[in-house]
């Protein structure tokens, strides 16, 4: 971990993207839970930014194959300002969604930091689904399923513009892990753009320590992670906390190795925690255990043995 970085709390409290209201309490179930305190607990100097303003939702049908086109644009611009901003700073920051439409706004932030300074970018999508959907393939319209086909230049160009650059990303700089509801059509897209996923077949028949040695694969001291972790992708008998829960998803050990391996890597410099949902939630138990393993992230360890060097 880059302990010399200051770390920027930026929340963003909507549910914009999604298909059930309650995402826009996630920021401040996360402050509940602790994130600040643990993450001061690093030693690390923490700002809290407070929240973003955006657009309400107004809950309405799709209108063109897309739920609330111009408020989801709005919030993911704005996000994308408050991000850039906090990177040219040299600061790392920290999206407390918020569903996970707005990666849209902090990885095209991201990547337009990357290609400024010569980093090299690499995005972890944790989630329990590919959110490459498009206006044509979605059965509900709702954009949050879409953040990674929009960020690799599909969608409507009010969304794949952000950023400066269309498209935002290279699929190839993606690594997908824990996948596991894909549609039909999105899936022949997502092999289209030669994405790679480490889907939950993958993880069960080769375990998460191999998987995330090839998802972190090729990484340099010019890498700039970025970790985009939506809580959906644990299994919701530890995370019930989510709108979207899929069955099968990482047991604690296993998602604690994958955050505990990132962070051995010490290149994490963005992360996004997406699509915590308070209203499904049980005494907040899905915050405290996000909290709990971005703890790991920034290096909290159970590790007993002498790491060998």
């Amino acid at each position: 971990m880059n302990t010399h970085k200051t770390i920027q709390l930026i929340g963003v409290p909507t549910d914009i993207g999604a298909g059930a209201r309650g995402a826009s309490m996630g920021p401040e179930a996360l402050r509940v839970a602790g994130i600040i305190e643990m993450l001061r607990a690093h030693q690390l100097e923490v700002i809290d930014s407070g929240n973003l303003v955006g657009p309400a939702n107004p809950w309405l049908p799709p209108v063109g194959g897309y739920r609330h086109l111009n408020e989801v644009c709005a919030w993911n611009q704005t996000l994308h300002d408050a991000y850039y901003e906090v990177l040219k700073n040299n600061r790392l920051p920290i999206t407390l969604g918020g569903d996970h439409c707005l990666g849209i706004g902090s990885i095209s932030a991201a990547a337009r930091y990357c290609r400024e300074t010569g980093k090299d970018l690499r995005v972890l999508w944790l989630d329990a689904h590919a959110d490459f959907n498009t206006n044509e393939l979605t059965p509900t319209g709702n954009i949050h399923g879409m953040p990674v086909a929009v960020l690799s230049g599909i969608g409507p160009e009010i969304l794949t513009q952000i950023g400066g650059h269309t498209p935002a990303i290279s699929a190839d700089v993606v690594r997908q892990i824990g996948i596991r509801s894909v549609d039909a059509g999105e899936k022949r897209l997502v092999h289209q753009a030669g994405l790679e996923v480490f889907d939950m077949r993958y993880i069960d028949e080769e375990g998460m320590r191999a998987t995330m040695e090839q998802a972190l694969f090729g990484m340099t001291e010019n890498t700039h992670l970025h970790v985009s972790f939506d809580v959906d992708f644990l299994d919701p008998t530890i995370a019930p906390g989510v709108g979207t829960t899929v069955a099968g998803g990482p047991t604690y050990r296993e998602a604690q190795l994958c955050m505990e391996m990132i962070a051995d890597t010490g290149r994490l410099a963005s992360l996004d925690i997406m699509e915590l949902n308070p209203a499904f939630d049980l005494k907040n138990q899905t915050a405290l255990l996000a909290v709990d393993l971005v703890d790991s992230l920034f290096g909290k360890s159970t590790l007993m043995r002498t790491p060998s060097l």
